[in-house]
């Protein structure tokens, strides 16, 4: 698992800006994405992905315990597709 912390250490580490500034500049990255999201928009980081928004209708389920059909609300939900590029180095053979 990686946190911001560690993001931000990595950024500190790379470009010579003390931790104190990497982690202002993650927090507000994530800080955008997550504004985009709540105004339904989408955001898109070439070479990395895509953060979409998505509305879930509501639906019946059933209640895995006691077999009792319950009512899930709509909801909406943060969908992500990664690039082509992202794939690729997921995918790349390791030798």
């Amino acid at each position: 698992m990686t946190t911001t912390n560690e993001i931000a250490d990595k950024i500190a580490g790379d470009h010579g800006l003390s931790k104190a500034q990497s982690k202002v500049i993650v927090e507000a990255v994530f800080a955008q994405i997550t504004a985009a999201a709540v105004a339904g928009v989408e955001t898109s980081l070439p070479g990395f992905g895509k953060f979409k928004v998505k509305d879930t209708p509501a639906r019946e389920a059933r209640n895995p315990a006691t077999g009792a059909t319950i009512n899930v609300a709509a909801a909406k939900k943060m969908t992500f597709t990664p690039a082509k590029s992202l794939k690729d180095a997921l995918n790349k053979e390791r030798t």
